[in-house]
């Protein structure tokens, strides 16, 4: 297991997938410290908030039939992007050469292999590398490296002609155009024994040396590479021969391969999902959609640190009984040494029962933050954890199970893709983000939690739908629901995920937006990777990376990516909200509007003991108030329906709080002049068409508030009162398609 700079947990592991039914089966895959045997059980989690001063970490045991024990197994992590697969046979010819271009992004003293010749599981061969940005040749039997002299710079693309022979005589050739833009081209050889087996290898590998695994894995490009037989006349001059293989590297929608053009049965199998649809040495700039010019995007970029799959085998399987209620559960192991909580999800089948109220998990939201290092871990946050018994492991500490797409590789570049194949640190119950001073410091999945346990104290039977759900299924997964909730973040969907959100709502389905900053970001996903997102970051936005020009289309999916106000599905249209101000993790309260007081939402505010000119909400486990962090308003120009009215809005936020850059032109706000402009958060309610209502209350920090006074309070009043509303006057029942 890769271990450097990180601290493993004595036993951790992850899920697949992270739903399923009555009589589906989920598989835990599990790695146990010294292959420890463990014990599992069952928990339902309906609270993972482990503040004293809050409800309380409630962690249902569950009589689910399980093994007393099972056995533990040490399971490593290969981090690293290759691809690799059969050579073409090389018996009958003397010599060979290879062609490839290539743009390192990292220039390290650790070995980046560029290409590995070599046996089936990498005991033996030569490996062409980098070290220190120099190109090298290593026999993988001896270790033995010669240096060639010749550098092959960072962030500029070279030309490498590679030749060896069955004498072990090696000649290379770089050439390109050097920092000054200036033509370049260098030419050695030499004698190097150990070169000769590189004509007996049976496979290829690019960008690491396979040995099951990637090692000595590459950051930078790789363009399409080629193999030919190289010929000599009478003279001794040397011609290019016969084309041997030709891997083509051009994107496509196939996520698991690349064909070699000369032999369809021999591709090379990619491996954790490298990055696909970036620009290669031939990119014009005239051509943004790499489905439109591939030729021009001809080139993978690999990183040492990519991770789409840990591989690990099975150690637990769990069919979910018949008689197991939808909601939000974990698997809990412990070998003695250790303890770890798995989250999953149990759903409700198409044909089965369902509630009234569904809960929409932002899973993909999750996902797109998995294993988010924010670099806070440490001092005052680390002391609060251990203070409150909260989770231990942070991944600005524990390092080997990567980090999010708010992160960055090694080489400095943005992640753009996040997989579920993984154990994810952020997503445990009691996972602390923030040392708040007001409150917990939670977010995403532990977040939620105050939504979920609010439900089961107010005595509401609900089921969860996820996100994949939802992007699998469309409206069918909604349509059985009276009233749709959303967590405290949803910011990552798919066009099929808002399509069926926008179908179930013109259906008359009423929809709950309880939190801030949501429906912001397109993501690709594919059915071929369904433990796969993808983000590319185009376009504006509040961005800690951005994607390079001509880099906005998804790998994944083909599709243009970036922001849905860019995309045409603000979240306006979808919410009734968007995403306007950010600020530090701290919040404040709001004030009715004067239409709060008509007649028409009375029974919105019934027992609401916010007067005229009071606020209510200025308390909260989320930054002290319900009104915070990232927060949105209105806009009638960017689809907020005629027929909802602003009835809060937030004040005070303090000046750390930001309006967004896509909200602001040169001199002033973009779009028409809204009601109760500037930073403030707008809570919205109306009655669509059809009968179906839309809520929302345009801050994350929102949920945060359900809980003060035991729920006796504003916050949740409001939530209880619409929410009671909502079920009442629904017609989802009889508009939805079946």
């Amino acid at each position: 297991m890769t271990t450097s700079n990180s601290q493993t947990p004595a036993i951790i592991g992850y899920v697949t997938p992270w739903s399923a039914h009555a009589g589906q089966e989920l598989t835990f895959k599990i790695s146990s410290r010294g292959g420890r045997a463990f014990m599992a059980t069952v928990e339902r989690i309906d609270c993972c908030d482990p503040n004293p001063n809050g409800p309380g970490m409630k962690l249902v045991p569950i009589d689910v039939q399980l093994e007393s024990t099972y056995p533990g197994q040490e399971q490593p992590v290969f981090p690293g992007s290759c691809a690799y697969g059969a050579m073409p046979l090389l018996e009958d010819i003397q010599r060979v050469k290879l062609d490839l271009t290539v743009q390192p992004t990292l220039e390290d003293a650790s070995l980046q292999t560029l290409v590995a010749l070599q046996n089936h599981d990498g005991k033996h061969g030569v490996a062409i590398a980098l070290n220190c940005g120099e190109l090298v040749f290593q026999s993988l039997a001896t270790g033995e490296q010669i240096a060639t002299g010749i550098a092959v710079a960072a962030d500029l693309w070279t030309n490498l002609h590679i030749s060896f022979d069955r004498g072990g005589r090696i000649q290379a050739i770089s050439s390109g155009t050097n920092s000054r833009e200036e033509a370049f081209r260098n030419v050695v050889e030499f004698d190097a024994p150990f070169s000769v087996i590189a004509l007996g290898a049976t496979t290829v590998c690019f960008a690491a040396i396979w040995k099951g695994h990637p090692e000595d894995a590459f950051n930078g490009f790789i363009e399409s590479p080629e193999l030919r037989a190289a010929t000599s006349d009478a003279s001794g001059d040397r011609h290019e021969g016969t084309l041997l293989a030709h891997w083509d590297f051009t994107p496509t929608l196939a996520h698991t391969s690349v064909p070699n053009w000369l032999d369809s049965d021999a591709p090379l199998t990619l491996v954790n999902a490298p990055m696909r649809a970036v620009r290669s040495s031939r990119w014009s700039g005239q051509e943004m959609d790499w489905k439109h010019a591939p030729e021009e995007y001809a080139a993978i970029r690999f990183h040492s640190d990519d991770l789409s799959d840990c591989g690990w085998q099975t150690s637990v399987h769990l069919k979910i009984p018949a008689d197991m209620a939808s909601g939000v559960y974990g698997l809990r192991v412990d070998n003695g040494e250790g303890a770890d909580t798995i989250p999953f999800y149990v759903t409700v089948a198409s044909e089965g029962k369902h509630a009234r109220i569904a809960f929409l998990a932002p899973t993909l939201t999750y996902l797109a933050y998995a294993n988010n290092a924010r670099g806070n871990f440490s001092g005052a946050l680390a002391a609060r954890v251990e203070a409150w018994g909260a989770y231990p492991h942070n991944p600005d500490v524990v390092t080997s199970f990567g980090t999010s797409t708010y992160n960055y590789h090694s080489d400095g570049s943005g992640i753009s893709l996040s997989s579920r194949l993984r154990p994810i640190l952020t997503m445990r119950p009691g996972y602390l983000t923030f040392l708040d001073e007001h409150g917990s410091g939670l977010r995403h999945f532990s977040a939620d939690s105050h939504l979920t346990n609010w439900l089961r104290e107010k005595g509401f039977e609900f089921d969860v739908v996820t996100d994949e759900d939802l992007d699998k299924r469309g409206v069918d997964a909604l349509k059985h629901y009276d009233v749709v909730l959303t967590g405290s973040h949803p910011e990552y969907h798919t066009r099929r995920m808002l399509g069926a959100l926008l179908a179930y709502r013109s259906a008359g389905g009423s929809l709950m937006y309880l939190g801030g900053n949501g429906f912001y970001w397109k993501i690709g996903r594919t059915a071929s990777a369904p433990h796969l997102l993808e983000i590319r970051r185009a376009e504006a936005g509040m961005r800690v990376w951005e994607s390079q020009p001509g880099e906005y289309y998804n790998q994944l999916d083909g599709e243009y990516g970036g922001m849905w106000r860019r995309n045409g599905l603000p979240p306006q249209k979808v919410a009734g909200v968007g995403f306007t101000a950010e600020g530090d993790f701290r919040g404040t309260f709001y004030r009715r509007t004067p239409a709060s007081f008509a007649t028409e939402y009375a029974w919105l505010f019934m027992g609401v003991k916010a007067g005229a000119g009071e606020l209510f909400g200025n308390f909260g486990l989320s930054g002290g108030g319900a009104a915070g962090f990232e927060i949105d308003q209105t806009a009638t120009d960017l689809g907020t329906p005629a027929y909802v009215s602003v009835v809060a809005y937030s004040d005070n936020h303090d000046a750390s709080f930001v309006t967004v850059p896509e909200e602001l032109l040169f001199n002033r706000m973009v779009g028409k002049p809204r009601v109760h402009s500037g930073i403030r958060a707008h809570m919205i309610c109306g009655f669509g068409p059809n009968g179906g209502g839309l809520f929302a209350v345009g801050s994350i920090s929102f949920l945060g508030s359900l809980y003060n006074a035991s729920y006796d309070n504003d916050v949740s009043q409001i939530v209880e009162n619409c929410l009671r509303r909502f079920l009442a006057v629904s017609h989802t029942s009889r508009k939805l398609p079946v």
